[in-house]
């Protein structure tokens, strides 16, 4: 008879394996050589077993093998280890077995709680998608709230399920915010789309009409009407980016095509009325040699020449008009004045009013060089020139005024 610790050959060749308290059970049995041969063939058998079993422990370690998958494995081999026909410390391997069943449900346990918490993230994930959707669905911000919208449907689907309710609750919220955001948007621009119809048609009939008034030649009339074309297009508002620039463009059309030619015609006026200004400038300068007034006969005559040749004239620059105009009314009313400061020489009633009126012209020679000096310590040249021509025709009307008071004797 041969044996080992864990087993042994009998006298008939049968093959007993030995557990750890003693007791045998037998295995097979060997006929064919001797018995060490025989226990070196069970043991092969068991060194089998040990092979087998270290290989699913290493799946279990370093794999994500399922616990379920791993269960099974283990009580596939606790079934060969317990009617192996090996010899061998065979309550050992069950013990290994059951440290793998350990380590089994250890992973069972952590992968449960590590997928009870990537759930329970995943749904607070979930409900602050949500939440930010529902904003978002009160937005005007179309664009940004849009795009902002489809990312987080992206951000959505990388989310691990939660359970069916909680999950489907959730989606339905989130489905919910993102139909009431686009429904709001398909109707405010559906509204702007009106809108901006309104305003084509409205800006056809103001470019229709500045066309039509593009040839006026109502100069003062039309630019005012233009003025309020334009207040009216503003007013307007925008209408499709397709109709926006053409409309605009044929309307400003129509008004550089006005106001070029009002440019022309204002132009060509301009001149005219500038060469207008040099004539009359020289006839003014022709009149005021008239003064002083020595002989009222051949001044009259001659301002009279003079005036004819300025009617004759057209239009000067409306800003120059007042300077111009103001130096032939001074020598018109130096005539004047004159007139009568004869008329009351050769009135006999005038006689007892000369001495007076002389008095009243030298007062008034007297406070107009008063005037006069004032202006120009303030610097008012335009003002001083001014009152100049009229104190040279107060003062021919003095002079006049004395030679006739001489006359009366007095």
């Amino acid at each position: 008879m041969s044996s080992d610790p864990w087993g042994r050959v009998d006298e008939t060749g049968t093959v007993y394996v030995r557990s750890a308290d003693g007791t045998e059970r037998e295995v097979g049995s060997w006929q064919a050589g001797s018995p060490d041969e025989a226990l070196a063939y069970f043991k092969r058998k068991y060194d089998g077993l040990v092979v087998e079993i270290g290989l699913l422990e290493r799946r279990v370690q370093t794999t994500d093998l399922s616990a379920k998958d791993a269960m099974t494995a283990i009580e596939h081999l606790r079934g060969q280890v317990t009617d192996a026909h090996a010899i061998g410390d065979l309550d050992a391997l069950g013990k290994r077995l059951d440290k793998l069943v350990e380590s089994v449900e250890s992973r069972r346990e952590e992968r449960k709680a590590q997928k009870a918490k990537q759930s329970d993230e995943a749904r607070h994930a979930k409900e602050a998608l949500v939440v930010e959707a529902e904003e978002l669905a009160q937005s005007e911000q179309w664009r940004a709230a849009g795009e902002r919208l489809r990312a987080l449907v992206d951000t959505w689907k990388g989310l691990p399920r939660l359970d069916r309710k909680s999950d489907d609750e959730l989606w339905h919220r989130f489905s919910h915010a993102r139909s009431a955001f686009s429904k709001r948007r398909k109707a405010h621009f559906a509204s702007l789309d009106a809108q901006r119809e309104e305003a084509r048609k409205a800006k056809e009939k103001l470019v229709a009409e500045a066309e039509a008034l593009s040839n006026s030649q109502d100069w003062g009339a039309t630019a005012a009407r233009y003025r309020e074309l334009m207040t009216d297009w503003k007013a307007a508002g925008r209408a499709q980016r397709e109709h926006e620039d053409d409309l605009w463009n044929r309307f400003r059309g129509a008004q550089d095509v006005f106001f070029a030619a009002r440019s022309s015609v204002f132009a060509e006026r301009d001149a005219e009325q500038g060469e207008n200004l040099k004539l009359k400038e020289e006839l003014a300068a022709e009149a005021e040699k008239l003064l002083p007034i020595e002989d009222l006969k051949a001044a009259r005559a001659a301002f009279r020449s003079i005036n004819e040749r300025w009617e004759a004239i057209g239009h000067v620059p409306r800003d120059a008009r007042p300077k111009v105009e103001g130096r032939m009314h001074a020598v018109e009313r130096a005539l004047q004045e004159s007139e009568e400061a004869e008329w009351r020489r050769t009135n006999p009633e005038a006689r007892a009013r000369a001495a007076g009126l002389t008095g009243q012209l030298q007062a008034a020679v007297d406070k107009l060089r008063g005037q006069i000096e004032q202006a120009r310590a303030q610097g008012n040249n335009a003002k001083a020139d001014k009152l100049q021509k009229e104190l040279d025709g107060r003062q021919a009307l003095l002079d006049s005024a004395l030679k006739g008071l001489q006359e009366f004797g007095g």
